[in-house]
């Protein structure tokens, strides 16, 4: 009876085993690689499947996935010998699974030799201002040559990208000056434009400025003429207005020798007047100066013994005009030949006293000769 239970139990164990064997999951994106006594036989696709217990056995899983590989920096020697250190990155897809597996033994060390090769092959013939500026030249050209390598692989090279390109410390110190020189000469040549364009603003403002202030003053001084012109022209007619108002007034007042007379007589105070008159000598002559003075003002060219004529009076402010009154001519030529003649008594009273006080120590001066000749008056100005 124990020997059957061990039988038994052997049984079952060999079932488990023997079905264990006989099922196979595989993952999505993945094939499984199935010999039979170490032959190929097939592919296992995603999902479940079944095999030959202890005939078949999976030998590889292939990953279908794109994937990625960074291959660690690599010293590469330019045209110009110069070492860069170039760290590249490949991006892969594996489309046969079974050459894959018995076409190469390990697909991703492999790509990793093509590229060093390829890369050094490709950059040896660029210099170092090339090898810098022609990363994509380079890309291609890489991804070219590894996807013709390994496409007896199974293999395709979907992109390659070159991470970076470092060139000696030497060498990139040289670039930084060389960079930095052009910067500061950019610089200077654009704070040169721009302090030439400032110049050239500056001057044309300035130039406009000056224009417009010579426009001004031009126009300044138009209007300065122009202005002046009328004040003149206005002062002369109100000149002329006023001479020819003061002319029309003394003619229609019709003034004779008496009037005269006695606007020369007032004159005389006015003389005395002076502060720097400190001695006015009056010479007993004068009454006969004086009676000679009507007759001969009465005969000075020019003036009529009796004013004739007919003559407008002036017009006043308000429009009116000035009547004379010729009822009261008589009244006013008495009033005036008495004013003459107390003139003339205060004179001579006046040259009485001062030649008594003046007798002892001042000679009496000769009178003046009268002047024959009547004294020239400019004729009125229209």
């Amino acid at each position: 009876m124990t020997a059957f239970l061990v039988v038994l139990a052997l049984v079952a164990l060999l079932v488990i085993v023997t079905l264990i064997k006989s099922v196979r999951v595989v993952q999505q994106q993945t094939v499984g690689i199935v010999e039979r006594f170490g032959k190929f036989k097939t592919g296992l696709q995603p999902g479940l499947n079944l095999l030959t217990p202890f005939v078949d056995k999976v030998r590889y899983t292939i990953d279908m996935r794109e994937q990625v590989v960074a291959f660690p920096p690599q010293g590469v020697i330019t045209e110009d010998n110069l070492m860069v250190s170039i760290d590249s990155v490949i991006y892969f897809q594996v489309n046969d699974p079974v050459r894959a597996t018995y076409e190469i033994s390990n697909y991703i060390q492999a790509i990793e030799q093509l590229t060093m090769t390829t890369l050094r092959n490709i950059i040896g013939g660029m210099d170092l201002e090339q090898t810098l500026t022609s990363r994509e030249e380079i890309n291609e050209k890489l991804r070219y040559v590894l996807d013709e390598a390994t496409g007896k692989w199974g293999i395709r090279v979907n992109r390659v990208e070159l991470r970076s390109i470092d060139p000696p410390p030497s060498i990139q110190d040289s670039m930084e000056k060389q960079m930095r020189a052009d910067r500061d000469k950019r610089a200077a040549i654009l704070t040169a434009e721009g302090m030439r364009q400032s110049a050239v603003l500056s001057a044309e403002g300035q130039k406009q400025s000056a224009i417009l202030t010579a426009e001004g003053d031009k126009q300044s001084r138009i209007l300065r003429a122009e202005a002046e012109r009328q004040a003149r022209i206005l002062k002369a007619q109100g000149e002329a207005q006023a001479i020819t108002t003061v002319f029309n007034a003394i003619h229609a007042g019709k003034p004779d020798q008496g009037l005269l007379a006695y606007q020369y007589l007032q004159m005389l105070p006015s003389i005395a007047q002076g502060d720097a008159n400190k001695l006015w000598i009056v010479p007993s002559e004068i009454g006969d100066a004086l009676k000679g003075l009507g007759s001969a003002v009465g005969q000075v060219a020019g003036i009529a013994q009796k004013a004739e004529g007919n003559w407008e009076a002036p017009e006043l402010s308000n429009g009116e005009v000035a009547e004379l009154d010729t009822a009261a001519a008589p009244a006013a030529v008495a009033e005036a030949d008495n004013a003459v003649r107390e003139a003339i008594a205060a004179a001579e009273s006046a040259a009485v006293s001062s030649r008594s006080q003046a007798a002892p120590s001042t000679p009496s001066m000769p009178p003046p000769a009268p002047s024959q000749e009547p004294p020239a008056q400019e004729p009125p100005q229209r």
